[in-house]
């Protein structure tokens, strides 16, 4: 399996960073696969962002950066992304949909209910159901089945997709998941929201305090998330994991 190794969206949160939408373009037997998709084509002037997002995250909103162009830039058909996994549906993961409104879309069953059928004032503010307004061909999976991949939680197989796995690692949002991805010759893990900076994941963990506090902020149960986030420590070293904000894990994969 080919991997491409995209920035779908770049941000520049308070305190002097920018922090990335790190998506994968997956050439699969099947046809193309997004795990992500960032922001999406005039998502500045398509009013979709939360009001406390923009002044929080300060999203460059950039054309060029969207899926739906690189995937051209790349010398692919947009209409050859026939799928596409998510790790949540937060605003700057799901932009893309719109631009795809053909593909499936796979996901943790928790993550669709709470973000088309939020029950929280919390989710409410949230999700933004103008991204997948057009009509979503959903596909959505539960925890049942007992599955484990090295060592985690895991849904597999998705639907007509053998080599991906949802792995649940819930807290950041209710049904967040990492995307695990069998390349043929090594396991990679999209962690999604899990944790922002490649030093959550050190041996002797750290994270600047201005991203440590906005994921606290953000997070739906933070507790959870700082267990998942221990587990993520424990991986094998044959697993190749990687967060969606962490410029330097980006730099990384596409060196």
């Amino acid at each position: 399996m080919k991997v491409h190794h995209l920035n779908c969206g770049t941000m520049r949160p308070a305190g002097g960073f920018t922090i990335v939408c790190h998506c994968l373009l997956l050439e699969t037997p099947r046809g193309l696969c997004l795990v992500d998709t960032g922001f999406g084509i005039g998502e500045a002037a398509f009013g979709a962002l939360p009001g406390y997002y923009r002044p929080l995250i300060r999203p460059a909103l950039l054309d060029s950066e969207a899926a739906y162009n690189q995937v051209i830039g790349l010398g692919h058909d947009p209409r050859d992304v026939r799928d596409i996994v998510v790790t949540h549906l937060d605003a700057d993961h799901a932009g893309g949909l719109r631009d795809f409104p053909w593909a499936r879309v796979h996901l943790h069953a928790a993550e669709h209910a709470a973000a088309t059928r939020p029950a929280t004032s919390a989710d409410k503010g949230r999700y933004r159901s103008r991204q997948w307004a057009h009509g979503v061909d959903w596909m959505t999976y539960d925890d049942r089945g007992g599955e484990t991949l090295f060592g985690l939680s895991a849904i597999r197989p998705l639907c007509d997709l053998p080599d991906l796995a949802l792995v649940p690692l819930a807290g950041h949002s209710r049904g967040h998941s990492g995307v695990a991805v069998d390349t043929g010759t090594g396991w990679l893990l999209h962690a999604g929201d899990a944790y922002w900076h490649h030093g959550e994941v050190a041996p002797s963990p750290h994270c600047p305090r201005a991203l440590a506090l906005t994921q606290r902020l953000v997070a739906t149960d933070h507790r959870q998330r700082l267990a998942n986030l221990a587990r993520l420590r424990e991986l094998p070293a044959q697993v190749r994991v990687f967060s969606a904000h962490d410029p330097h894990e980006l730099d990384l994969a596409v060196a």
